[in-house]
């Protein structure tokens, strides 16, 4: 009797923990503590759906992190990017929230090392030599002085998080070439791509001498960049003018997001 008692017992109890399972469904672990850095592309220029809190910082809801963070639902999560960031931005407001526990890391950081905003504004007003000249002098001061800027933030990125998988993520070229386009000269169009170019390039090999993984996003924009009839940037915008040559939402989710999925 004691025994029948028992089992029947053990079965109820079975029984309610295969309800619960079916009710609540199998429990699943957090994402990896995640913190989002960098500048401009990494905050969401451009994405629209803005975070009214961030200021001038201009961080979107729509961008990349966030759209991972509502993905992955990270066990914690922190977004210090802002827009016009240069590398001593990253170092001096940024690394707050990087610490030992740690998981995932992205960054966006150089293109306004660089100049990129001096670059379009130049190109945009100037004439092709002038566009040229001015492309020319971003191009030298990103395989020159950029590389050791870089290296500043990589090494201050793993010190404070040295158990973070960090994702390095690059930017897109801005145009399709070899076709009809109104606004600046193909001989613009080429000029800023290959700076493009050269800016991913010198990205991608200072992040894997660090150990990081590098989102190329030229791949996933390719045949969206601007000229191509399903542009995933923004082309001159009067207002707000800090959302030029930015990203799109769909950018951010088509463009930046899978490659990150890919990286992370």
């Amino acid at each position: 009797m004691r025994l029948t008692k028992s089992i029947a017992a053990l079965a109820t109890l079975i029984m309610a923990m295969m309800i619960s399972l079916v009710l609540t469904g199998p429990a699943h672990a957090a994402g990896p503590a995640y913190v989002a850095l960098g500048d401009s592309y990494s905050a969401g220029n451009g994405a629209g759906n803005y975070d009214s809190s961030s200021g001038d910082c201009h961080r979107s809801f729509s961008a990349y992190p966030y759209l991972w963070k509502n993905a992955h639902s990270p066990s914690s999560f922190s977004d210090t990017a802002c827009s016009g960031a240069v590398t001593t931005d990253v170092l001096n407001n940024q690394l707050g929230p990087l610490n030992s526990s740690t998981g995932l890391v992205t960054i966006t950081i150089g293109g306004n090392d660089a100049g990129f905003a001096d670059v379009m504004t130049t190109c945009v007003t100037g004439s092709d030599s002038t566009c040229v000249n001015r492309v020319n002098t971003a191009e030298n001061y990103a395989r020159n002085t950029l590389p050791g800027r870089l290296d500043a933030v990589y090494n201050a990125i793993s010190s404070r998080a040295p158990n973070a998988h960090v994702v390095v993520m690059g930017y897109p070229d801005m145009y399709t070439l070899n076709t009809f386009c109104i606004g600046m000269s193909a001989t613009k169009h080429q000029k800023i791509d290959e700076a493009a170019d050269v800016l991913d390039s010198v990205t991608a090999t200072r992040a894997a001498a660090h150990g990081f993984s590098f989102g190329d996003v030229r791949s996933t924009f390719h045949g969206h960049e601007l000229c191509s009839g399903d542009d995933y940037l923004h082309s001159l915008v009067i207002s707000p003018s800090w959302e030029s040559y930015h990203p799109t939402s769909t950018g951010h989710s088509s463009g930046y997001l899978p490659v990150l999925n890919n990286n992370d």
